[in-house]
């Protein structure tokens, strides 16, 4: 490895896209609801995933689930040898019954892997059965693996935060914790809250031994990869602790064409970011440095199947996973910077686990993507529930790489790369987000000379980390100040009205705003000077600052009111307001330019109908900032979105 003028810091490998199949809806449409085709010609499956439905005798008897799959495979005429016109063979086909999920489907495995045209015939006929709820491939996804520093960086440049702890390189690399702009407002934060007595669990890579690193719980994690070639292991089989043995391959090892790579330590980085430890006089800085880490490996060589990431959400919020013993260090947050493309669907095991996940207690962190598109196309970010999170640069301006669209719940730094993050040009230190690495190039190796093991990525991997972090701040200041524990929604509506405006227009809906540290810890414990600067005089009364046309989700509230604003720019026209969806009654009341009544006696329109769908549109609105509040007309109304939009 080339080192660096000043840290000698490794960068990880070079940035992969999400590269995992597109997933469709079979074309039968009375399959449609049970069956997920496969629409990549280049993918070969030999895992599937089938859940039958509840009461039939399948569901407690492997050996039914096994025997229906053998009959599913001669029925297609996949049980007999064939052989092609150029003299190869295709062996006849068997299966394997590999296990049962958390959430009570099956894993089966055929005897080799399947192409496109053969996995959709075999799924299709599977579907078929009655008795069966869904059928999909066991997919493979991938780490947002984001993008390196590169070697030619490493100079420190400027150091913008006047408040910093004593960490070595923190005022010279990390802006992300306290430029006033695109930053998440971490300085400040840290008066009040450090992430003490909570559980932050990352399901990621695993995590190597780091001198910086509290890994304490490496030993208490899991390794839930069951298959060895993904694992590196000699057999199949899952393993007890959450330790990061690389994750390199080879060239063609993932497909053909793909190349070789170099393991990435993803997890570590990841886990630096949330809680690295601070104020040690020793490299870099973490957000919650005082939470405890518990890692949990679930992507290794190519990736990782969706089977063992929804055993491992389960088994990190607390629920039980069969042949695994059950978690001791149950999280209160999970962080997952991972995905693929596909757009989650309930009878997705993903989905499931997540929603088991947010019933225990336990928020949910995933990354938006490192695309360029819509978030609607990706799991586990666009499942329901989740904290979806984009990236933004140093300029508070969307990165050009960050998934965007109605889902996303807030934007974090995640780095922009290039100067001014511009989409091109000088990179620069401010562009990535700087953190703990291993230096070895497979497995990890550790150097007796630490300040080795840093290095710069930038991505959605990285701007997830800092919401995670910012909610252990929350959890662990609502517990030290003694007060109720707050549900995943609460902790993502705090986040969303404590988030800090966007200074700049973005050039598309990237969630409330960004990230704000501070504001979130004082709003979540009751305390005034936790907002953004929204502007108005609204009497102290933080509004969620809205986005033009983005859809804003999961609102809730359990009496009262929520303020929320949109600035509307001179010569627009058409100011159309909504809530919709969730249930419950709603009023909504709009003023220009200061906050309604809590009751709308002043408002000057209003729409209050029975329901949860409510509508005013302003054909001629005012060049100002209109104040919109959603009120709990008959005690409580949940989940309900929030829509703000204007010509042009």
């Amino acid at each position: 490895m080339k080192s660096l003028s000043s840290l000698r810091i490794s960068a990880l490998a070079t940035a992969l896209a999400l590269l995992v199949p597109a997933i469709h809806a079979a074309d039968a449409p009375s399959l449609s609801a049970k069956f997920v085709g496969v629409s990549n010609a280049d993918q070969n499956y030999d895992r599937f995933i089938i859940t039958y439905k509840p009461g039939t005798s399948e569901r407690d008897s492997s050996a039914a689930v096994l025997q229906n799959v053998i009959t599913a495979i001669g029925h297609v005429g996949l049980n007999n040898a064939t052989m092609s016109v150029n003299g190869t063979t295709t062996p006849a086909l068997s299966a394997s019954y590999q296990r049962k999920l958390a959430m009570g489907a099956d894993l089966i495995r055929t005897s080799r892997k399947l192409s496109q045209s053969e996995a959709n015939t075999l799924m299709a006929q599977i579907a078929s059965d009655p008795a069966v709820a869904h059928v999909q491939p066991d997919r493979m996804l991938h780490a947002v693996q984001d993008f390196k520093a590169p070697a030619s960086l490493g100079k420190p440049t400027d150091a913008p935060t006047p408040v910093a702890p004593n960490d070595t390189y923190y005022a010279d690399y990390q802006w992300n914790f306290s430029n006033a702009v695109g930053g998440a407002n971490v300085n400040n934060a840290w008066n009040i809250a450090d992430g003490t007595g909570v559980t932050v669990a990352v399901i990621d890579t695993g995590i190597t031994q780091h001198p910086d690193l509290d890994t304490s719980l490496g030993d208490a994690g899991y390794d839930f990869i069951d298959d060895h070639t993904v694992s590196g292991r000699a057999v199949d089989g899952r393993v007890p602790g959450g330790w990061d043995t690389g994750d390199w391959t080879t060239r063609n090892e993932c497909g053909a064409g793909t190349a070789a790579e170099n393991s990435s330590w993803h997890g570590t980085n990841v886990a630096g970011v949330i809680g690295e430890l601070t104020d040690n006089n020793m490299g870099m800085a973490g957000i919650a440095y005082n939470a405890k880490v518990l890692p949990i490996r679930v992507l290794g060589h190519c990736g990782g199947y969706d089977s063992d990431i929804s055993d491992a959400i389960e088994w990190a919020s607390g629920g039980h996973v069969d042949g695994v013993p059950d978690n001791t260090h149950i999280a209160q947050v999970i962080s997952m910077s991972l995905g693929g493309e596909d757009q989650c669907a309930a009878d997705d095991p993903e989905y499931q686990a997540i929603q088991d996940a947010l019933g225990r207690g336990t928020a949910v962190v995933v990354a938006a993507g490192n695309s360029s598109a819509n978030v609607s196309g990706f799991t586990p970010a666009s499942c329901p529930g989740v904290i979806a999170v984009a990236a933004n640069g140093i300029t508070g301006k969307r990165a050009f790489y960050s998934n965007y669209g109605n889902g996303i719940t807030l934007s974090a730094p995640g780095g922009g790369i290039y100067a001014n993050d511009a989409s091109s040009g000088t990179q620069v230190n401010e562009g990535f987000i700087w953190q703990a690495l291993n230096l070895g190039t497979t497995s990890p190796i550790y150097p007796a000379d630490p300040v080795q093991a840093y290095g710069g990525m930038a991505g959605t991997s990285q701007a997830t980390p800092h919401v995670t972090g910012a909610v252990a701040m929350i959890v662990g200041a609502v517990k030290a100040a003694g007060l109720p524990a707050l549900t995943p929604a609460q902790i993502t509506n705090i986040l969303v009205k404590s988030a800090r405006a966007f200074p700049v227009t973005e050039d598309q809906p990237i969630g409330a705003g960004i990230l704000d540290a501070y504001a979130a810890v004082n709003l979540a414990l009751g305390n005034d000077n936790g907002g953004g600067d929204n502007g108005g005089d609204n009497g102290g009364e933080q509004p969620i600052v809205l986005t033009k046309g983005s859809l804003l989700s999961g609102q809730s509230a359990s009496s009262g009111s929520i303020l929320y604003s949109i600035v509307v720019p001179s010569g627009a026209t058409t100011l159309n307001i909504r809530t919709l969806g969730g249930s419950g009654n709603v009023a909504m009341y709009v003023k220009a330019g200061t906050a309604p009544a809590a009751d709308g006696s002043d408002a000057d329109f209003s729409s209050v109908k029975p329901g949860t769908s409510e509508a005013v549109v302003i054909a001629q609105p005012q060049a100002t900032t209109y104040y919109i509040r959603v009120a709990a007309s008959q005690g409580i109304y949940s989940n309900i979105s929030v829509l703000a939009d204007y010509n042009p």
